[in-house]
């Protein structure tokens, strides 16, 4: 079993790859780059790739095909950075990783008492030496009714840690859990909008839920409510959530996630000019926060992503069940 590893982090996960990789009888090469075109023959003599969630397009599965690639192993949740079409046509197997869903839930909730209590402009005062309240008043998040949308395993994580601070929960999913009826009240998306203070998602990306948080829907918020978004920054249209914060609809926001970050975030772009007209708008609002893409970010969950790439490629090769194959190879 061969697999070559893009944009392998050097300063974390090349230790578990090397550790895993002995233990799992796998050789792996790697390069700190992201697939693309100019760097696919580093593949050639591979049965697999890996990488984090970047643009694994038609063009770059035929490539990587050629050069007798037939598995890949996204480090990542989210497989929507791949044409799963086009690696259905090709043969080529699929896999992703999961994690621990506390990491992310727990992030989620930080995010949310950081909005609620201001800490970010309380922090900037502070720094200039103004300690004044004027402008620092918070709110208790017990007070808050909080709506989830997505009761997957992280959504569920956190309804479930969220359930100790006694505030009210509302949720919304196509699937409803019965875990979750316990802890929070299923609605529609209409009552989820109107009723909530902080509306957190946690819903996979997909075609049906592309801008799911658009003009439409904001309109139909209260006044001064909270968002975080540590999902997928597709479920958010940004200029209506721009046009929402300068109108003063939206008291807050948190986003771990943005559209367009692929390229961007994970990258030292220190002195560059970027050309994200959206994420420059967002970070000049003080009631915004921009985390790049950290949510996952634990020493538990990158030595998962290393066990679970290389025991998802050995499960492909082998036709053995694992739910983390999205596509078994032909």
């Amino acid at each position: 079993m061969k697999i070559f590893t893009y944009a392998l982090r050097e300063f974390d996960e090349k230790a578990f790859f090397d550790q895993y990789s002995t233990a799992y009888n796998c050789e792996y090469a790697y390069s700190t780059a992201y697939p693309s075109p100019d760097n696919v023959e580093l593949a050639r003599g591979f049965d697999a790739i890996s990488a984090t969630p970047c643009n694994l397009n038609a063009d770059m599965l035929e490539r990587f095909y050629n050069v007798g690639v037939r598995y890949i192993a996204t480090r990542s949740i989210g497989v929507d950075h791949i044409d799963l079409d086009k690696a259905k046509e090709l043969g080529m197997g699929v896999c992703h990783v999961s994690y621990a869903p506390e990491t992310v839930a727990d992030y989620a909730i930080m995010l949310m008492l950081m909005c609620c209590r201001r800490i970010c402009h309380i922090i900037e005062r502070s720094k200039i030496q103004d300690y004044t309240l004027k402008g620092k008043m918070g709110r208790d998040i017990c007070d808050c009714t909080v709506g989830i949308i997505g009761t997957g395993q992280i959504g569920r994580t956190v309804i479930k840690h969220l359930s100790t601070f006694g505030c009210r929960i509302l949720a919304y999913d196509l699937y409803p859990n019965k875990e979750c009826e316990s802890m929070a009240e299923y609605v529609s998306l209409d009552e989820l909008y109107s009723l909530s203070d902080i509306i957190t998602l946690h819903a996979p990306a997909t075609a049906d839920n592309y801008h799911m948080l658009n003009a439409e829907a904001f309109a139909k918020m209260k006044d001064d409510v909270i968002i975080i978004n540590t999902a997928r920054g597709s479920l958010i249209d940004t200029e209506a959530l721009i046009s929402a914060i300068e109108a003063g609809k939206i008291g807050h926001a948190a986003l771990d996630v943005l559209e367009q970050e692929d390229g961007l975030y994970y990258i030292n772009r220190m002195g560059d000019s970027i050309e994200n007209r959206h994420m420059a708008m967002l970070r000049s609002f003080p009631n915004v926060i921009l985390s790049p893409h950290t949510a996952f970010y634990t020493e538990k969950v990158v030595r998962d992503m290393a066990i679970k790439t290389i025991t998802g490629v050995r499960d492909m090769m082998n036709h053995s069940d694992n739910p983390l194959i999205i596509l078994q190879p032909e």
